[in-house]
């Protein structure tokens, strides 16, 4: 019993410290980045090397937060770090043996970025969830969205929408414009297969169905919606 209370304790440690350090240090990488680079190295497929540049909150475009929100996750700045109904709709659909939807939220994909690996097996996403707990207990909904648009594929090895502005747009994310943020956001589902530098019809129809959900969340309880997004 001691020695199971011993090791509940290593646990909480390496995994909350982690977590209160990075909510006021900016990750140098990520999990993913780092696998990225080993199949770079190692692999004889089409891996480009990884291109990653931080930005501070303050550095980034007002509407990139926005663009991946409307994109990837709307409840977002009302959720504590899951939503059950997508879960529960992505759960029916795989019963089924329906192609589910993704149901991860911003802040798993978070947890899952910096600390764990690809895969949907029960074990990856029961570690997924506990990391997405202990990220919204103790960061704030503005350090989740900044870490997240720091980290997040915007193409082959292009990690961070610093690095994605500069290499697709020629300059800095400071200065996007919406209908670049919803661009940026729209290949998100699939950073590999979708790219910025040859967006399909497709991509472009999806830029603008995001560009029309900005605008409606921006209208939807404008005060308290963007307050919580924002703050």
């Amino acid at each position: 019993m001691k020695y199971i209370r011993r090791t509940l304790i290593v646990i909480l440690i390496v995994t909350v410290l982690p977590i209160l350090i990075l909510r006021w240090i900016d990750p140098p990488t990520t999990s993913f980045m780092l696998q990225h680079s080993l199949k770079a190295r190692w692999s004889s497929h089409d891996h480009k090397r990884v291109s990653h540049r931080w930005e501070d909150w303050k550095d980034i475009s007002r509407y990139a937060p926005l663009a991946v929100v409307a994109a990837e996750d709307q409840k977002f700045p009302l959720h504590w770090g899951f939503d059950h109904e997508s879960i529960t709709q992505a759960w029916e659909e795989r019963r089924k043996g329906i192609r589910y939807r993704g149901a991860s939220t911003i802040t798993q994909q978070v947890a899952k970025n910096l600390f764990l690996w690809p895969g949907g097996s029960f074990i990856r996403k029961g570690v997924e969830a506990y990391f997405t707990i202990l990220i919204e207990l103790f960061w704030s909904k503005r350090r989740i969205l900044e870490v997240y648009l720091n980290v997040a594929e915007f193409g082959n090895g292009v990690y961070g929408v610093g690095a994605a502005s500069r290499k697709y747009f020629r300059k800095t994310p400071q200065r996007l414009r919406r209908g670049e943020c919803a661009l940026l956001a729209a290949v998100l589902p699939n950073p590999k297969r979708m790219r910025l530098d040859r967006p399909s019809s497709y991509m472009h129809r999806r830029a603008a169905r995001i560009l029309f959900e900005m605008t409606r969340l921006e209208s939807m309880n404008k005060k308290a919606y963007l307050h919580k997004l924002y703050k």
